[in-house]
C-alpha cells in the first residue's frame, strides 16, 4: 500500500498537521538562554552591591591600587549586566513579535506554553533589573550625601536642590569655586571630585538600562492579567500538594492505629481463649476428682 501521508505532501495545497517539535526545542532553547543570562544579572547584582558599599566606605584620596580595582570591578559588573540585559530583552522582544503573529488555533496548548513561560521570564527580567536600579540609586544617595559632607567641611553649605543641578551640569569645577587652598580643603575637593565621577558613570549606565527596561516593564504590565493567573495556578498546585501530603500523613496515622486496633483485637481473642481453656482445664480436674472421691466412698 503507497504511503498516504507522503502522497498528501506532495500536493502544495494541502497542509498536513504535524507536531513541530523542532520548533519548540528552539523556544525552551531559548527560554533557557534568557533565563541563564536573568540569573547572571542577579548574580552581578549581588556583587556589585558588595563593590557600592567598599567604594563608599573606602576613603578615596589616596587613590590607592585596591580602590582603583574596585572601581575596574565595577565597571567591568556594569558592562557585564548591560550585555546580559539586552541578550534577555532582545529575545523576550522576539518571542513576543512570534506571540503576535502566532493566528494558528490548532496550536493553542503550545501557544499557551509559550505565552505562560514568556510572561514570568520577561516579570522576572523586570524584577531583577528593579533590584539592580534599586542599588544604583542607593549607591547615587549615598555619593550624594558624602559630597554634600565635603562640601559642609570646606564651608560651602548647599541644598539638595543645588547638589542636584551641580551633579546634573557634570562639571566637576562647579564643586571647587570658592573653595580657598588649605590641605583640608584639597583632600575634601579630592572627594568631591571622586563621588561625582562616581555619579557620572553610574548615570550614564542608568541612561542606557533605562529604555530596555521601560519597554519590558510595560510588556510585564500588560501581561499582567496573564501573569496573575499563572501565580494563581502555581499556588493552587502547592495547595493541592500541600494537602495532598496531609491527606498522605493521615491515611498513614490511621493505618497505623488500625494496625494498632487488628493488633489488639487479636490479642483480647486469644487471652480470653487461654482464659476459657484454662477454667474448662480447672473444671474437668475437679469433675475428675469428685468422680474418684465417690468410687473411693
Amino acid at each position: 500500500m503507497k504511503d498516504r501521508l507522503a502522497q498528501l505532501k506532495e500536493v502544495d495545497d494541502i497542509q498536513v498537521p504535524v507536531e513541530n517539535e523542532a520548533f519548540m526545542d528552539d523556544f525552551f532553547a531559548q527560554i533557557e538562554d534568557i533565563r541563564t543570562s536573568i540569573d547572571k544579572i542577579d548574580e552581578s547584582v549581588t556583587e556589585i552591591k558588595k563593590l557600592y558599599s567598599t567604594i563608599l566606605s573606602a576613603p578615596t584620596s589616596d587613590q590607592s591600587p585596591e580602590w582603583l580595582k574596585t572601581q575596574d570591578d565595577v565597571e567591568t559588573l556594569t558592562n557585564e549586566i548591560k550585555k546580559s540585559a539586552n541578550n534577555a530583552r532582545n529575545k523576550l522582544k522576539s518571542i513576543e513579535r512570534q506571540l503576535e503573529s502566532n493566528t494558528d488555533e490548532r496550536a493553542s496548548a503550545d501557544l499557551r506554553i509559550r505565552k505562560s513561560q514568556h510572561a514570568i521570564l520577561a516579570k522576572k527580567f523586570v524584577e531583577v533589573m528593579t533590584k539592580y536600579n534599586e542599588a544604583q540609586m542607593d549607591f547615587r544617595d549615598k555619593s550624594k550625601g558624602r559630597i554634600a559632607r565635603q562640601l559642609e567641611i570646606t564651608g560651602k553649605k548647599t541644598t539638595d536642590e543645588e547638589l542636584e543641578e551641580m551633579l546634573e551640569g557634570g562639571n566637576s569645577a562647579v564643586f571647587s569655586a570658592g573653595i580657598t587652598e588649605s590641605k583640608i580643603n584639597q583632600q575634601a575637593l579630592n572627594e568631591i571630585e571622586a563621588r561625582h565621577k562616581d555619579i557620572m558613570r553610574l548615570e550614564s549606565s542608568i541612561k542606557e538600562l533605562h529604555d530596555m527596561f521601560v519597554d519590558i516593564a510595560m510588556l510585564v504590565e500588560n501581561q499582567g492579567g496573564m501573569i496573575d493567573r499563572i501565580e494563581s495556578n502555581m499556588d493552587q498546585s502547592v495547595g493541592f500538594v500541600e494537602r495532598a501530603v496531609a491527606d498522605t500523613k493521615k491515611a498513614a496515622k490511621y493505618q497505623q492505629e488500625a494496625r494498632r486496633l487488628n493488633s489488639f483485637t487479636v490479642f483480647n481473642v486469644l487471652f480470653c481463649y487461654y482464659i476459657l481453656s484454662l477454667l474448662a482445664f480447672i473444671l474437668f480436674s475437679i469433675y475428675i476428682l469428685l468422680f474418684w472421691y465417690i468410687l473411693i466412698m
